[in-house]
């Protein structure tokens, strides 16, 4: 049993779903298992981080995210290279991260994680020394990723039209990618640095991606026309992109990456600026979080069908429980 408070962190503007109660629910939830909590809402970009800091210095026995990828990712920042584990409640769009790991994405059963007190150490990864925890972007999924942070809207059918928009005129480009010490130069639709398998919403750009092994998986998708790159997507959704022929996979723990344009990359599906040149490297171990203490081995169509099912069932749960 927890023997001191928690501590939560809420957005309550993450995702496309009201959060009116949800507090309420979190902390009633908790005091079934005996564990008292308290909670801080945040009102703009960097609070969450801001507010884990001062939970770690304070002594708070654990700091809870309850928002999406972004609030997440944020609150991990702060947890990085401390002994102070990270809960996660899926609130979000995506939820990249919580996927991976196999945290249901339903607030009260995601809580339910929380109270068994497993912690996994898992990897996290820096991208010219900014930290990420599922994916760092160059290509096409950065471009997405500006196009659809301008949409003025969240959820997955802005994200859809955004990604339709980008692809009609989306040229690649060459990349210079050093893994390890090894170069290699590779003209690309997209380059990926993951340290967790999905990107979000059951999209498995690396399903064999493991955020225990202290190694990034990058994941080249190479320049093609319309149609081939379109069955690359249509397998990040049946989880068969290792076996498409557009696919190149190169595994390391320190990755260069250069190109000639400017443009944006992502972390964690966040634009960000990066210059020409990107320096990426894994930390291994550095992050606990609280995890099931069993999780599915991956297996194409299989998985993602049982993944989706599983959406599905909270969704509607969550819709007729009100």
């Amino acid at each position: 049993m927890f023997r001191h408070r928690l501590f939560l962190i809420v957005n309550p503007i993450s995702g496309t779903c009201s959060k009116k109660g949800v507090v309420e629910k979190i902390e009633t939830r908790f005091r079934r298992h005996g564990i008292e909590i308290d909670t801080a809402l945040t009102t703009g970009c960097g609070d969450a981080t801001r507010l884990a800091r001062e939970a770690v210095e304070k002594g708070y026995r654990a700091v809870l995210a309850c928002g999406g990828d972004g609030t997440v990712n944020e609150t991990a920042r702060a947890m990085c290279d401390t002994d102070i584990p990270l809960g996660i409640i899926p609130a979000g769009s995506g939820n990249g991260l919580a996927r991976h790991l196999g945290i249901p994405i339903d607030i009260l059963t995601s809580v339910d994680v929380i109270s068994r007190e497993h912690v996994t150490p898992c990897d996290y990864a820096t991208a010219n020394g900014r930290p990420f925890f599922c994916t760092f972007g160059w290509g096409f999924d950065a471009a997405v990723s500006d196009r659809f942070a301008r949409a003025g809207k969240r959820g997955l059918i802005t994200y859809l039209n955004s990604a339709i928009e980008e692809y009609k005129d989306y040229q690649g480009e060459e990349y210079s990618i050093n893994v390890d010490g090894v170069a290699h130069t590779r003209k690309a639709f997209l380059v990926a640095c993951c340290n967790a398998s999905q990107y979000g919403n059951n999209a498995f750009i690396a399903p064999q991606a493991s955020i225990k092994d202290g190694l990034l998986d990058v994941i080249i998708i190479k320049d093609a026309d319309h149609l081939r790159t379109l069955l690359v997507g249509i397998d990040m959704l049946t989880g068969m992109i290792p076996h498409n022929s557009q696919i190149e996979k190169l595994r390391g723990r320190h990755i260069v990456i250069t190109r000639n344009s400017n443009g944006p990359a992502h972390l964690d599906g966040e634009p960000i600026e990066m210059g020409t040149v990107a320096d990426i490297k894994c930390i291994h171990g550095a992050l606990k979080i609280f995890t099931p203490q069993k999780k599915m081995r991956f297996m194409p169509f299989v998985t993602p069908m049982i993944y989706t099912f599983r959406d599905w069932h909270f969704a509607l749960r969550n819709l007729v429980s009100g």
